[in-house]
C-alpha cells in the first residue's frame, strides 16, 4: 500500500513536474491529491507513533499491560491496514487509488490515536482505564 504511494510521490518528484511547493489546500490535480493525501496520514502516523509512546512510557513498569497494550496496537494496525485495503479496493489500478488508500490510513489513525490519548487522560480511581495517572 505504502509501496504504491510512494512510487507515484518518487516518480512526480524525479521528474520534476512538481515544480514550485505542494499547495495542498488547493491541490487540483490527482497527483497533487494523492501527494496531499499521502502527506495527511504521514502526519496522522507520526501522531499516532508519538500517542503511542506516551501510552507505553505510562506503562513501562507494568510488563503485563506493556505486553497486552502491544498485541493490542500489532492486532489494530493489522485492522487498519486490511480494512483500508478492502475499503479502497473499488479503485485498485486506477489513479484515485493512492488518495483513497490514505484518506482511509488518514481516517483510522485519527480515531486511533484519539484512543490512545484517551487512555492519558483517565480519571483517578477509573477502574476500566488500563493506564495509570501521570505521576
Amino acid at each position: 500500500m505504502r509501496i504504491a504511494i510512494a512510487t507515484v510521490a518518487a516518480l512526480v518528484l524525479t521528474a520534476g513536474v512538481q515544480a514550485q511547493p505542494l499547495n495542498c489546500t488547493n491541490a487540483t490535480t490527482q497527483t497533487d491529491m494523492n501527494l496531499c493525501a499521502d502527506q495527511a496520514y504521514r502526519k496522522s502516523d507520526a501522531d499516532l507513533n508519538a500517542a503511542y509512546k506516551d501510552v507505553t512510557e505510562r506503562l513501562k513498569s507494568d510488563k503485563a499491560a506493556s505486553t497486552q497494550l502491544a498485541a493490542a496496537q500489532k492486532a489494530w494496525l493489522f485492522f487498519r491496514d486490511a480494512e483500508c485495503a478492502f475499503s479502497s479496493s473499488g479503485t485498485t489500478g486506477g489513479s484515485v487509488y493512492p488518495m483513497v488508500l490514505s484518506q482511509c490510513l488518514d481516517k483510522l489513525t485519527q480515531a486511533r490515536t484519539k484512543e490512545l490519548r484517551a487512555y492519558l487522560k483517565c480519571e483517578e480511581g477509573d477502574m476500566s482505564c488500563p493506564v495509570p495517572g501521570k505521576q
